[in-house]
């Protein structure tokens, strides 16, 4: 699947907001190594803590469905006509499951798009930078 059907996706993952605090949609369609497509919105909450942004409950998803290995993440914000990157704290849970050279597409109503990768998004990621450190030690 490309980025461009994954986004569209992303923008129908969107449809499914609850979002009656900040009126904001957002969706994010989650590629799945075997092909399999995870779609994810934002939840909100009144203690807005407790909110969980789209590309968490996509990930969610399809962890709670035994998937772990993803390829490709798209999000949409239809709400925003410029593109919005993921939050700080979705970078962090991103990182965790994908790959830094794995694509993130993420883009707003005006039809602006944003293309990127894991990496870009989290330059300087502990965990892939420590794994490779150990996987040299190894060698």
């Amino acid at each position: 699947m490309d980025l461009a059907a994954l986004h569209e996706l992303a923008r129908k993952g969107a449809d499914y907001s609850y979002s009656p605090y900040s009126h904001f949609r957002v969706g994010a369609a989650l590629l799945c190594d075997d092909g399999t497509v995870f779609l994810g919105t934002n939840v909100e909450n009144r203690s807005f803590g407790l909110t969980i942004c789209a590309e968490r409950s996509a990930i969610v998803a399809a962890a709670s469905a035994g998937k772990r290995s993803f390829t490709a993440l798209a999000i949409s914000t239809p709400d925003s006509a410029s593109p919005v990157g993921p939050c700080g704290a979705c970078r962090q849970v991103i990182s965790e499951f994908m790959e830094p050279d794995a694509p993130v597409r993420f883009g707003g109503s005006d039809g602006s798009l944003v293309d990127a990768t894991v990496g870009s998004l989290v330059p300087f990621d502990s965990l892939h930078e420590l794994a490779s450190r150990l996987g040299e030690a190894d060698r």
